[in-house]
């Protein structure tokens, strides 16, 4: 009788830096955690996770000494304090490593999931948005040991079939995603020049909202995401302004990359700017399939999406002026 081999546990660490880093010493930290494991996958602006699982036979360590090994070497040759966490996915480490305070390691063994996860409140899932969570908290669900516990006929009808398989299989800890190298400091940039300086507002709102839609149509096209916008807006006297916002989520979805761009630029007031130019600069990008995406229970939403998707297949087949936004149109 042959027996099938087991698959091997893996140990995933996340690690929070704790300094503000340049994109140059980002990809310094990311060169020194290759030196320990070539599994290392950047996690923009202050967060890097690395796969031990095959470094832990060279070094002769625990998973948790490994994870010592790697702070000393960030504070030792850069000074860097960090945090961590320590489990055999990437969903638990990221979660440990956010209970961690400043230096310390929290380490969630295969064996103590379960336990670990059962008393922590069900916003601390990814994913878990407000309303999410106001609708599970509206029938007493706010541990993810209540979520565990619920029949998953009953979750079904509270969160809908799709939102209440994802959210069970977070609940029970399991999470399939490898870690992928992915560059540090990747970005996309759209640009636009205007034929004369210009003062009206509407247009500046119009050029603005036509960045961030392409920007969209770019990541969707590349299959990527990105976690923050930077706004530059430059003036007639050649004089620049930039503006950057941390997206709530990675997405790569065009009314999320519009809201945050316009809302950049009404934090400028440039009510009396003579405008040259517009930047929008999609930042801290990763590969769509490696990102979550937060639960929603608006049904507008996943129609928005859908027909988000329906327009970049035309695209794709009649060219890029196919569609159009209905605020860009002539």
């Amino acid at each position: 009788m042959t027996t099938k081999p087991t698959a091997r546990q893996r140990h995933i660490a996340h690690l929070h830096l704790h300094a503000a880093l340049s994109e140059a010493q980002y990809a310094d930290v990311i060169e020194l955690m290759s030196g320990v494991t070539p599994h290392v996958q950047a996690v923009p602006p202050d967060a890097v996770q690395l796969d031990l699982t095959s470094a832990l036979r060279y070094f002769d360590l625990s998973p948790y000494d490994a994870v010592q090994l790697v702070k000393m070497r960030l504070k030792g040759l850069y000074g860097i304090d960090s945090s961590a966490g320590l489990a055999g996915n990437r969903m638990l480490a990221a979660m440990a490593a956010d209970a961690s305070a400043l230096g310390e390691t929290t380490w969630v063994p295969v064996e103590r999931v379960v336990d670990w996860l059962y008393p922590r409140p069900v916003t601390a899932l990814p994913g878990i948005g407000r309303v999410t969570a106001e609708t599970l908290n509206r029938y007493g669900l706010h541990t993810i040991g209540q979520v565990v516990d619920l029949p998953g006929g009953t979750l079904q009808r509270l969160l809908g079939v799709g939102p209440a398989r994802l959210l069970t299989e977070r609940a029970r800890g399991r999470d399939p995603r490898p870690v992928t190298l992915a560059e540090p400091a990747a970005h996309m940039v759209a640009d636009l020049v205007l034929e004369r300086d210009c003062l009206d507002q509407a247009q500046h709102h119009r050029a603005v909202l036509g960045l961030a839609d392409r920007i969209g149509q770019r990541l969707r096209g590349e299959g990527q995401v990105a976690d923050r916008l930077t706004l530059t807006v430059r003036y007639a006297d050649r004089s620049s302004t930039a503006r950057t916002r941390g997206l709530t989520e990675p997405t790569n979805h065009s009314p999320a990359l519009a809201g945050a761009a316009l809302g950049l630029l009404a934090s400028l007031g440039l009510q009396r700017a003579r405008v040259r130019a517009f930047t929008v600069r999609a930042e801290g990008l990763l590969p769509a399939r490696s990102a979550y995406r937060q639960l929603s229970l608006d049904p507008g939403d996943v129609r928005a999406r859908a027909a988000e998707a329906a327009a970049d297949r035309a695209r794709r087949r009649f060219g890029p002026e196919a569609v159009r936004p209905a605020a860009l149109a002539d």
